[in-house]
């Protein structure tokens, strides 16, 4: 066995059982963080505001320091960005990671060098316990991981870009033999450039583990078939392993990328943020992400419907039950304090502590009380895929309040599909069966005849592309809603629909 090979396996070893080790102490290890954190930040700028000496437990944190968005840190990131330093964290960030919100426009999220070595720790941790549990080294061939520019701007000093970016810079130096694309290639900004390219670098690599968002991945398995006139991905590499995802839910996705791949390719889920690495699966084929919670974060959870209550329960990880969906708030020694991460998460195990990601915040329809998340919607059309032989590339779903017929409003969902069902008004049948058995309140709107059956808008080929390419944001590390409450996209995707008529 190579010398590389055999450490990789021991190494692998090491970490699966600190893994399984720490999962058995998480309370006791996010107890020690809380302590920590709240030490450390004691002599900065918002430790001092929030007088920090004074904290002595966690009924003492929650009541000095409330819930914040990024509008609630953003006079301390100001406060970096004209070269202070000891304001969030001790000293300045390593890095500026930078993202897109829809209230607060660009946001700089701060990444330390404290929090650095837990992203790709993280990371790291992640594969080796997959090597450990199935034997197969996937560090043996070339790896790709689909992302954003590593070309980074100077923001207050600070180097600034998109996290996926910001993560080429710290590879491992043992792995970038292994990696591709090339530096000069990543730095295409244009991503139907960028893909050509990759492709033309990959496509006779042995190529053993792929890595990136959903819906850009399955754009580059569609070049490379296109390319090279082969039948699926597995033909052109037949050593691929695994494929790691993260970033949206996998499920939709699921049937078309195994058509594509056209044969068994193990998946990897994992649940990073540009504020730090929540969680990741270790264990194939458990749909329960393992929490991170040795990694420098404190977490909070909040009942998600009472995240805009003036004073909402805030409960800390010893608290939490199974099925409630939380609205995940996290503590970090990146500087983020009671931060409103955005996401929505359920537990479905407290021994150890694994989570599902339900959805986002602002990603659900209420129009009239129904409030109808991600989880839901996914589910349904994970169903629908399975039992009426379809096969749904993307897809969106917004309300319709003031329908041009006048009668009652209803649910818009707007599909592009790989095959079609053989009724759209059987699909929209099946659809809303499926949301009124997992939300009662939706279900009640429909039975009272508030609301009608859905209306389905089929959406011409590559719709949901040439959206995201006209609003600039193909490819990289962008997502296209699933939920949106307002009519926002929806008005844009009619000039996409392949025709208005959904019988």
């Amino acid at each position: 066995m190579p010398v590389k090979a055999f450490v990789i396996r021991q190494f692998s070893r090491y970490v699966h059982n600190a893994i399984q080790r720490r999962s058995r102490h998480a309370v006791r290890d996010q107890e020690r963080i809380f302590k920590h954190l709240v030490y450390k930040a004691r002599n900065t700028v918002f430790g001092q505001d929030h007088g920090f000496d004074l904290i002595k437990d966690y009924s003492d944190f929650s009541t000095s320091v409330s819930l914040r968005n990024y509008e609630g840190i953003r006079i301390y990131i100001d406060q970096i960005l004209a070269g202070n330093k000891d304001v969030l964290w001790p000293g300045r960030p390593k890095y500026f990671a930078k993202t897109s919100g829809t209230t607060s426009g660009v946001k700089y999220i701060p990444i330390t060098p404290d929090s650095m070595g837990h992203h790709i720790a993280a990371a790291r941790n992640a594969i080796l316990n997959y090597i450990h549990l199935t034997g197969l080294n996937v560090f043996e061939g070339k790896m790709i991981f689909l992302s954003g520019s590593p070309e980074l701007d100077l923001k207050g000093g600070i180097r600034t870009g998109r996290l996926s970016g910001i993560v080429n810079h710290e590879i491992p130096g043992w792995a970038r033999p292994n990696q591709l694309p090339s530096y000069a290639t990543n730095c295409i900004e244009d991503w139907e450039t960028k893909l050509d390219q990759i492709v033309m670098e990959t496509i006779h690599k042995d190529m053993t583990l792929i890595s990136g968002i959903p819906p850009w991945v399955q754009m580059y398995y569609e070049r490379l078939i296109e390319v090279s006139g082969k039948k699926n991905v597995r033909k052109i590499f037949p050593n691929f392993r695994l494929f790691i995802h993260g970033g949206v839910n996998y499920e939709p996705y699921r049937q078309k990328m195994s058509e594509l791949v056209g044969a068994d390719v193990d998946t990897l889920e994992t649940y990073p943020a540009s504020e730090g690495f929540i969680a990741f699966q270790d264990r194939k084929g458990d749909t329960g992400l393992l929490l991170n919670t040795n990694a420098g974060i404190f977490y909070e959870f909040v009942p998600s419907d009472h995240i805009y209550d003036t004073r909402p329960e805030r409960l800390w990880l010893k608290d939490v039950e199974l099925g409630t969906d939380y609205a995940l708030v996290i503590s970090s020694n990146a500087g983020l304090w009671s931060y409103i991460l955005g996401d929505t998460i359920q537990f479905v195990s407290l021994n150890p502590y694994k989570i599902i990601v339900t959805g986002r915040i602002s990603h659900f329809i209420s129009a009239f009380g129904e409030h109808v998340i991600g989880k839901e919607v996914d589910e349904a059309v994970r169903k629908a895929q399975e039992q009426l032989d379809i096969s749904i590339n993307e897809f969106t779903v917004a309300p319709q309040v003031n329908p041009g017929d006048g009668g009652p409003p209803f649910h818009e969902w707007f599909i592009e599909f790989e095959r079609e069902p053989e009724s759209m008004k059987a699909l929209s049948l099946f659809l809303d069966e499926c949301i009124t058995g997992q939300n009662i309140y939706y279900a009640d709107l429909i039975k009272g005849g508030i609301l009608r059956q859905n209306v389905i808008r089929p959406m011409r080929k590559n719709a949901f592309r040439d959206y995201m390419r006209s609003i600039g944001k193909l490819g990289g590390q962008n997502k296209v809603p699933r939920l949106k409450n307002d009519r926002s996209i929806a008005d844009v995707l009619m000039k996409y629909v392949v025709f208005d008529d959904p019988s």
